[in-house]
This record gives structure tokens, sequence and C-alpha cells, in this order.
């Protein structure tokens, strides 16, 4: 079975002299074109420069800003082709109203739709995030996509072997366009697309995907699909790969596996995502990671960022193959659309493209009428700047929501009488978001703006049943954020910026330490490093030990209950419950229930000793307005200056 696409049109040629060409263009001759990909990834619905949480405008985000370095590019280019590397359709509160409050029929264009066929898009892969809110929403939206949508590796029914699956979504396309060479003339060239998304969501929306498809290792599909589309006549071959970068080697169903895939024989190019980092840059490293010539594995390839910060350009010089095209020279870089100043200021460094502001303008008015209606009052300030580093009411807050929930729903069943523990995990935490990336809700009003900044994701309460042995490795898995400590020394780095904040769980009903002079049980994605590690001291529940054997209930989300960043006791075996209710819908009601909450942090976990050593750690220029409190809590924290990229650092003596 073959995927083209039918088309036959120029590749975005424009008016010379607009702009300064690039030297693969200058350099053209008869039988050579210059092709440049211009690629998004990890968009989340950021089409607007707005920050629906804070509710103002933010410069550091949007694809229409994105759109205006495209349509420069345009502009300087001969041939350009546009592509989406996937997770653009969740991740902010204009995705949420469309999916829960306004809805999508048939014939409907999701606002994140209408702006990237605004920009003009020529191909687009899946993300993880695609799935959040079920395959029938998700067909709905890509039924208006002006552009082909693949994905290789996901399969409503899986053959023997992969080449063999009936995918969800076609898994390649083929692109039939003219390329212009630098004499002038016009050639066919006909350049395959294909995509991938880690395996890894079958565990993270298992309750929308389980027996509906089934995934494949990325390295598996694309053995599979890679000669095919060979076969069908493609003459240049880019993989759409919303997978991370993992130096090292091959890992059966790996979730970043994107070095590896760079090997694959017959992909020229690649786009790569989920990580929310960039390359070229400095964010990877290793063997086959090259980031000043911008490859992987020697091939040309681009990760841009997230919610439309950067534009990933691949400028591939091209020259004729007998009848086909091969490339014989390739260049690499980011685009970002803004920079921020050493006073952490941020200036933004392209205009709106005003397309994509006209396409989503009417949603965009919807969905600030939605986040800004009020469900009731906060007594005290809700922040996370020192989440990772103490007890925090923005933590707080979700897990008395999750208990009080919970605790009605187990009425008159066999758990009702076990003891009921919430975990949860601080979301907006700065690391990779950057120093705003925060939750900073004042004292009064409570909106659903700022429900949706405690809760980002869209995930649905589960409840596991586990033991108190399970309960402290859960506990030691979340220990691993933190490096570990010399006793004594001073000035030591204490997070470890591989390790996710929103891995790190904290479970309220539980009175715990972390030893930060310990080694770590697990890594940063949960393999086991040590078993008989241990930085979990004093760990007890209503004032006495927890007995290993002794079981418990916890609220926790359907991704952590499914397995979602591997934590023991959580695999989906141990899930009692499956709510009908989003996570955020809970605390909605909670704080709907209070009228008034009270979030004061209860202090049950903190560090133990460590002989005076002092750590330090980055976040928020904004925690000096909380130093005080957090301070009074019991954790010895000064400011001790500026941190890199506009953080702010602060020491903590342990």
């Amino acid at each position: 079975m073959t995927h083209l696409s039918r088309r036959t049109f120029l590749l975005g040629t424009t008016a010379a002299g607009v702009a300064a060409l690039h030297p693969f263009s200058a350099r053209a001759q008869a039988g050579q074109a210059h092709l440049r990909i211009l690629a998004t990834t990890d968009l989340h619905c950021h089409v607007q420069p707005y920050d629906y949480y804070a509710d103002k405008p933010n410069d550091t985000m949007g694809l229409a800003r994105t759109a205006s370095h495209i349509m420069a590019v345009r502009a300087e280019a001969t041939n350009t082709l546009t592509v989406d590397n996937g997770d653009y359709m969740q991740g902010n509160p204009m995705a949420d109203f469309i999916a829960y409050s306004k809805g999508m029929k048939e014939g409907d264009t999701h606002p994140v739709i209408a702006g990237m066929n605004a920009v003009g898009y020529d191909a687009g892969t899946l993300g993880n995030h695609e799935f959040n809110y079920g395959l029938p929403f998700l067909d709905l939206v890509n039924a208006k996509a002006g552009f082909p949508v693949v994905c290789a590796n996901i399969a409503r029914k899986a053959g023997a072997t992969a080449d063999q699956d009936e995918t969800y979504l076609p898994p390649w396309t083929i692109l039939d366009r003219e390329i212009t060479d630098g004499a002038g003339a016009k050639h066919p060239i006909r350049i395959g697309i294909i995509g991938f998304v880690p395996p890894q969501v079958m565990q993270w929306d298992r309750g929308h995907l389980e027996g509906q498809v089934t995934a494949r290792d990325i390295l598996e599909s694309a053995r599979a699909h890679v000669p095919a589309l060979r076969a069908a006549g493609a003459q240049i071959v880019l993989a759409l790969a919303h997978t991370g970068i993992t130096a090292g080697p091959e890992v059966a169903g790996a979730e970043n596996a994107a070095l590896q895939l760079a090997a694959v024989e017959g992909i020229d190019a690649l786009v790569t995502g989920h990580a929310h980092l960039t390359f070229p840059g400095k964010d990877f490293e290793g063997e086959g990671i090259d980031n000043d010539k911008g490859t992987l594995a020697g091939k040309p390839a681009v990760m841009p960022g997230f919610w439309g910060s950067h534009m990933g350009l691949i400028d591939l010089m091209l020259e004729r193959d007998g009848e086909g095209w091969r490339i014989a020279g390739h260049e690499s870089s980011l685009r970002p659309i803004f920079e921020r100043a050493e006073d952490r200021s941020v200036k933004a460094l392209v205009e709106d493209f005003a397309p994509a502001i006209a396409a989503t303008a009417e949603a965009h008015q919807q969905t600030l009428d939605y986040v800004r209606a009020e469900v009731g009052q906060t007594s005290a300030p809700l922040y996370s700047y020192f989440a990772l580093v103490a007890d925090d009411p923005s933590v707080q807050i979700v897990s008395l929501a999750q208990s009080w929930y919970v605790a009605q729903l187990l009425k008159g069943t066999e758990h009702e009488a076990l003891p009921i523990l919430s975990a949860a995990a601080p979301f907006k935490a700065g690391g990779r978001g950057g120093p705003d990336y925060y939750t900073d809700v004042p004292a009064g009003p409570v909106a659903i703006k700022n429900v949706a900044d405690l809760y980002l994701y869209p995930n649905t309460l589960q409840v596991v049943r586990v033991t108190g042995a399970q309960l402290k490795d859960w506990l030691e898995r979340s220990a691993g954020l933190f490096n570990r400590i010399e006793p004594g020394k001073p000035d030591q780095p204490l997070i470890n910026p591989d390790f996710p904040s929103y891995n790190f769980d904290v479970i309220d009903g539980l009175t715990y330490r972390i030893d930060v002079t310990q080694p770590s049980k697990f890594d940063p994605k949960g393999g086991l490093l040590d078993e008989t590690a241990s930085r979990i001291v004093d760990l007890s529940w209503n004032g006495a030990p927890v007995d290993p054997a002794a079981e418990f209930v916890v609220a926790t989300n359907n991704y952590r209950a499914g397995g979602g960043g591997s934590f023991p006791g959580a695999d989906g075996s141990t899930v009692i419950l499956a709510a009908p209710d989003t996570n955020r819908d809970v605390i909605v009601r909670y704080i709907v229930q209070m009228g008034t909450i009270a979030p004061s942090a209860d202090a049950n976990w903190g560090f133990a000793p460590a002989g005076g050593a002092t750590v330090l750690f980055d976040t928020g220029p904004r925690a000096a307005d909380y130093l005080a409190e957090v301070q009074e809590r019991g954790l010895r924290i000064e400011a001790a200056g500026d941190g890199a990229d506009g953080f702010a650092r602060f020491r903590i003596t342990l």
C-alpha cells in the first residue's frame, strides 16, 4: 500500500531580492537545488503569544511568532517545506476549553489547526499528547488539517510484522513537488515524510487507547516502513520523530530514540522533539551527537524547543542523481522568537503573523472568558517557587482535593478502612520552562485559569492500593531528583537537571525526610541503580513507622497509576478505582465545596541533616517574595545572587 500526496507546485518560490540568499542558494548551479526544511514541534496549542494561566501576553511562545520566521525564510529561499513534529493539540487552557467545554463536532476546525492552516504546513506527525482527549476527538481535529498527518508505529490492528500493521494513520506520505535549481530550471522531486511517536503512549493514555490501538518500537517500525517508502519512489526521506535524543546503544521500546533512528538506512534528515529542549545547541552530547554540524549519526537534525519558542531549519544542498536527487551538503540551525537579557527581561525578536492571530481570534476570546470564571477564594497565596525543596502550598491543595474526593468514592467499599494518601507533583517548577514557569496565585479569587495552572494536564484521577514497602520505593523514586551531596561541603548543586519536576511526587498523609548524602536507588528514568540504597528516612504514618507489609490507598492520576514515570507500585496492576473525573475537575469541585481554601503547607517532608553542607537551588526571581514564609516553615535558605538564564539562586544549609 502506498500513501502519496498528488499535489504538485513550487516550494515557496518568491520574488528575488526580498532577502539575502543562503550560500546554498547563491552557489547552486544547474542540476543543484537548495531545499530549506522549516520545522516546529511541541506547540501544545500555543498559537497566540499569550499565557492563559497568567492571563497576559507572553513573548516567549506562540506559533504566530514562529510563523514570522517561517515567512521570512520562505522570502529568502527558492524552495521550502514546512513540517510539524507533533504535540500540537493539547497543553494549554485553549486546548482544554475546546475539548471539555465547547466540544468538537464534525466539520469544526480546531484553533491550532486553524493557525497551522494559516501558516501553510506541508506535513505533520502525532505527538504523545495528541491522544489525551481520545481517538474520536483526534479524528475530528485532524480531519480539518490542510496537510497530511502520518505516524508509522501506531496500529489499529497489529500484523505479524510492522510492515503488515494496519496503521491508525498512514505511516508515511510522498510529497510530489517541483524544485527550482540554481539555473532556474524546474524539476520534479519526491519527498518522503514518515512519522513516529513514543510507544509509551499505551501506558500514558491507556484509558483512551487500550483495545483500540497498539504501539510498536520506533526503530522496528522505521526498518519496516522506510524501505517501503523508498520503494514507492521517495528520493529524499524526512523523519518526523516525536522522540527525544539519548546517546548509547539501541534499547527496545525506547521513549527517546532519535539518535538511533537517525542511523536507520534510508532516512536523510530528522526533526525531533518531545523533550522540550533544543538541538543543535548545548542540551545534548554524546557519541553520534554533533552540535557543531547539527547532526545525529551524521544526519542533519533539529529539535526546535517548545510552544513555538524556535523554528528549526535544515538546509539541504541537493544534486541531481540520475532521475533523482542526493544530499551534497547540509546545515542545521534554530531561530528563536525571543532573547532574554541579563536583567531577565524578554525581548521579542519577531512580530505576530497576522493570519494566524486572525484565525484563532474567536477561540482566543472564548478561552479568556472561560479561564476568568471564578470558582472560589483562597485565603493564602499558591506558589511553586520552592516546591522542589520544601512542602509547598500549590502541591498541598492538589493533595487535599484528591484525598477529599477519594474518601467519598471509597465509602462502603472493601477499601474504606485503609489509610488514604495522596500523591502530587509540582508541574510548573522552572527547569526547561524557564524562570517564569511557576504557579503564583495571590490570595483572593480563584478562577479556572488558576486551577489549570495548578494542574496542567488533563489527567483523570485514579486510586492504587499499595504496601508500605512500595510506598517507600515510590518516594525513593521521587528522591532521584536530587544530586548526591557530600556532607559538610559548601555550595553543591542540589537538583539533577535530567529529572523532570512532574516526577517528583510528594505523598501527603505521610511524614518523611530525604537524606541526600546517600546514593539514589533509581536513575532519572526509574531504572534501578542500587537495590540497597535508601534516601527516605523516618517514614511514618499517623505518628508510627510505616510497616512494609501494611496496605494503603493512594490517590494519583492515570499517567502515574498506569506506569508513567516507572514508579514502584504503579504499573497498572494496583489500580482499584479509575474515576470518571479529571484531577483538575476534582480540584475545582473541592474549591467550590469549600468556598474558601486555606492551602498552607504542613511540612510533612524535608531534608535530613548533611553535616552543615550547603546546596544551591535555582528558582524564579519572584521567589524572593515568599522567602520569609518558607524560612518560617523550617528551611534554612537564603538568597545567593543570580543563577543562569534569568533564574534567581538560593543557598540552603542542610
